[in-house]
């Protein structure tokens, strides 16, 4: 099973808490988390885009870097890390931003890839007067397939001629074309998001699913295979999932409980109510999940609490799901949870029993 981390691009990570840890985004704390991550031998890094905020008493994710910039510079300070930048269809023109991940391949050649959204909160997109009217909300993967048509051209041939309902490209080229194929991750759960997939991605990332239940995801992952069969190609599951770890089970249950206590109500309610804005097209399985009260202070993801042995075999218990292609870990605190994943939960998982134990200490921050 690969482990990824879904690196803080936005402030408090995925905690919507004041007693959760408080932090703006930076640089030097996703180099440092990328670097730990890459010294521990784990697989891939994700980092999202979030243009508008929660708000609330926390002023949850309204702090935010952007997503291909921050990768670009941490592909020149990584050597092996494989990364992975989101791209919001409805802001970045599809040729500008095939363009800009050939750019990132060159400067971390075979280790770059694409996380394609389409966009399920309006006001990250009217506030720049980009909001295409709430129709989007039922055609949103008839553009984002448009889109994924065009940079497979572009990255393929060095050209692109498609015209389309929402694109029109005339002879559009792109030279230097990628040295190696460049994965496209998708996080649809509908039944349209699902046949995007299918078609376009090779991973499906979704959300894990309750609270020390790794095996809650099967269904889902069924979902995506049958997708993918029909069509013919092979999709791998990354699922989100949210790691809070001590020395006992008791320990970790006890911070839970404590983030529980300090829940942003203002800007949980915020996320619902975007969450719930999409009448039309049925909605992805992922933003309905937002939308739940309980556990919501943290996007309602799965989360494993327990000591170091008890996440281990959780995760290990989560490998074994078929489809699953791997996890994309976030952490109450990032910078002490990356460290505890590589040296207290990772040593002792059967699934990662291929990583080699690192021959040099962890690297301290510049």
């Amino acid at each position: 099973m690969e482990v990824g981390v879904f690196i803080p691009i936005g402030n408090n990570g995925w905690l919507i808490s004041s007693n959760a840890p408080q932090y703006k985004p930076s640089f030097e704390l996703n180099k440092e988390i990328a670097q730990k991550a890459e010294h521990y031998g784990l697989d891939f890094l994700l980092s999202m885009i979030k243009l508008r905020g929660f708000g609330g008493a926390t002023g949850f994710w309204d702090y935010n870097l952007e997503s291909f910039t921050l990768m670009a510079g941490l592909a020149a300070v990584t050597t092996r890390i494989k990364l992975f930048a989101t791209a919001a269809s409805l802001v970045l023109p599809p040729a500008i931003m095939a363009r800009m991940a050939v750019t990132i391949d060159s400067i971390a050649p075979g280790r770059f890839g694409v996380n394609l959204i389409t966009g399920w909160q309006r006001p990250e997109y009217s506030q720049m007067g980009l909001w295409p009217g709430d129709e989007h909300f039922a055609s949103r993967y008839d553009h984002l397939s448009e889109y994924a048509t065009i940079i497979r051209e572009l990255w393929a041939t060095g050209r692109s001629d498609f015209k389309g309902s929402h694109f029109q490209m005339d002879d559009c080229r792109l030279l230097p074309m990628p040295a190696g194929e460049i994965k496209i991750v998708c996080a649809g759960q509908s039944a349209a998001g699902l046949d995007f997939m299918a078609r376009y991605a090779d991973y499906n990332f979704c959300l894990g699913q309750g609270i020390n239940t790794p095996g809650a995801l099967a269904p889902m992952t069924a979902r995506v295979q049958a997708a993918a069969a029909a069509t013919g190609r092979k999709v791998g599951s990354l699922a989100l999932i949210m790691i809070i770890a001590d020395e006992t089970d008791e320990a970790a249950m006890a911070k839970w409980q404590h983030y529980q206590a300090g829940a942003d109500r203002e800007a949980i309610a915020w996320m619902a109510g975007q969450a719930a804005a999409d009448t039309r097209s049925g909605a992805d399985t992922n933003a309905k999940q937002y939308a739940l009260p309980e556990g919501a202070i943290n996007l309602n993801m799965g989360t494993l609490i327990g000591s170091h042995a008890s996440v281990a075999r959780m995760l290990d218990e989560m490998a074994e799901v078929p489809g699953l292609a791997g996890v994309l870990l976030t952490f109450d605190d990032f910078q002490r949870g990356i460290v505890e994943f590589g040296e207290r939960i990772q040593p002792l998982m059967r699934s990662r029993a291929h990583v080699a134990a690192p021959a040099e200490p962890v690297p301290e921050p510049a």
